[in-house]
C-alpha cells in the first residue's frame, strides 16, 4: 500500500527542514517549512510511477510551491527510467523520490523554481487544516479508512468531555475553540440536545471514543488540563 512509503518520504522532507502530516486536503503529504510566506510542499504517493500519479502533482500544483511525486523503485511497471516520464516532470517542474525495498529514498528529480500560485484560497485552505490539525494522526497514501481532520479532532475532543456527563458548549470551549457550531451542527450523529443549551453523547460518540481510544484518551487529558 501506499500508506507504506509514508514514513520514509516524511522522514526525507524533515531532513530538508519541512514539516509533514499525511492526508491534508486531500494531499497524500503536505509539508510546510515555516516562513513569511511558509514554503508549502505537497508530496502524492503510489506505488508505481505512472500516469495516474503524475495527473494528481498537476492537479495540486496551483495550490502549492512545490510538488513531489514519490513511488518505489526496483520492480517492474514503473516509469522512473523512461526519459520521456523524466523530461515531462522536469518540464511540469516535479521532483521525483524513489524509495527502495529498505525503505531509503533516492531523490530521482529535483523540483524547478516554485510555481506561481494560482490558487491562493485552496492553499489557504490547505494551511488552515495543516496548523488546526493536532499532531500527525494519519498516514498519507491511504483511502479506506476516515481520515483524522482537524474538526473529528475537536469532535472527539467534546465527546471526550460529554462522556463525563451532559454539558454546555460554553464548557467545552477552552479544548475545542469551535465547540458550539460542532455540537449545533452535529455531523457524525455523535451528540444530543437534551434540553436548552445542554448536550449529551449518543451510542454513536461512545463507539466513536471506542473506536479511537488513543485519540480520545489525550484529549481528555489535554482538556482537563485547560488547552487549547
Amino acid at each position: 500500500m501506499e500508506t507504506s512509503l509514508y514514513a520514509p518520504v516524511k522522514a526525507f522532507l524533515e531532513g530538508l527542514g519541512f514539516a509533514a502530516k499525511g492526508e491534508v486536503g486531500g494531499c497524500d503529504v503536505l509539508a510546510v517549512k515555516a516562513g513569511e510566506p511558509p514554503v508549502v510542499v505537497v508530496c502524492e504517493l503510489k506505488r508505481r510511477f505512472n500516469l495516474d500519479l503524475l495527473l494528481q502533482g498537476v492537479d495540486r500544483a496551483g495550490a502549492c510551491d512545490e510538488v513531489w511525486l514519490a513511488a518505489e523503485i526496483g520492480g517492474r511497471g514503473g516509469r522512473e527510467r523512461d526519459r520521456r516520464f523524466r523530461d515531462l516532470c522536469r518540464r511540469l517542474g516535479f521532483g521525483l523520490l524513489g524509495v527502495d525495498r529498505n525503505g531509503a529514498v533516492h531523490p530521482l528529480l529535483s523540483p524547478a523554481a516554485p510555481h506561481p500560485r494560482r490558487e491562493p484560497k485552496r492553499r489557504a485552505r490547505l494551511l488552515d487544516e495543516y496548523e488546526r490539525r493536532r499532531g500527525d494522526p494519519t498516514l498519507g497514501g491511504g483511502s479506506r479508512a476516515p481520515i483524522m481532520t482537524a474538526y473529528r479532532q475537536q469532535a472527539l475532543l467534546c465527546a471526550a468531555a460529554l462522556s463525563r456527563g451532559p454539558a454546555r458548549p460554553r464548557d467545552l470551549r477552552a479544548a475545542a475553540p469551535q465547540a458550539a457550531s460542532i455540537l449545533l451542527r452535529n455531523v457524525y450523529g455523535w451528540f444530543i440536545r437534551t434540553e436548552r443549551g445542554v448536550y449529551a453523547l449518543t451510542d454513536a460518540g461512545r463507539a466513536a471514543l471506542v473506536r479511537w481510544p488513543q485519540q480520545a484518551a489525550d484529549d481528555a487529558g489535554a482538556e482537563g488540563a485547560g488547552a487549547g
